[in-house]
């Protein structure tokens, strides 16, 4: 696997062996980002990267200009694998490494972020649960968007606050990009159009 674009563009990061992640696939993070960018949601964003795995998502991230990085693994030997490949593509400064579960790493960080990229194990119900877990934080910026992957048909329980901006299908795997807007700024914008 390979960083597609950007700062370290063709740098390779290493992929645990075995079944511990399942990386996305270029076809896959090459439409993923280019929607993002066509939306200014990566310039300067500071991003989540829930089930970092070996660091992809992420790294393709920093490498198109976001500002920071918060990478959350549960498992220690990928964040190994995860640090090495950001020390690899020249990003350990930008980035930080939660070695944790993602439900407890959540209750210890208290930040936003611009761009929070959601990759679980498929057809486990984490994705909804983390989407739900992000609203109720707070953890997402008004205006910033989620990336949620997912197994294709796999259904996603809504959040307060979100809003679909694009759901594709790439192989067996679905990207669905949501925007935040807190709910009470969302009725205050109602409000005014009365």
């Amino acid at each position: 696997m390979r960083v597609i674009a950007g700062e370290a563009k063709g740098r390779a990061l290493q992929v645990p062996r075995g079944l511990k992640v399942r990386p996305s696939g270029s076809r896959l993070r090459e439409a993923l980002f280019g929607m993002l960018e066509h939306r200014g949601a990566i310039a300067d964003a500071r991003v989540l990267d829930l089930f970092a795995g070996s660091g992809g998502l992420g790294i393709e991230a920093l490498s198109r200009g976001a500002s920071s990085l918060v990478a959350v693994e549960r498992d220690p030997a990928v964040a190994r694998v995860l640090a090495e490949n950001l020390e690899r593509c020249g990003f350990a400064e930008r980035a930080r490494v939660l070695v944790q579960p993602v439900a407890s790493a959540l209750r210890r960080l208290h930040e936003s972020f611009d761009l929070v990229l959601v990759d679980p194990p498929y057809r486990t119900g984490a994705a909804s649960e983390a989407l739900h877990d992000l609203a109720a934080g707070g953890f997402v910026a008004d205006g910033g968007f989620v990336v949620i992957e997912t197994a294709r048909g796999e259904p996603l329980t809504p959040a307060p606050g979100f809003a679909c901006d694009i759901a594709r299908a790439y192989g067996d795997s679905e990207v669905t990009l949501l925007r935040f807007r807190p709910p009470a700024a969302a009725e205050v914008d109602g409000d005014a159009r009365h």
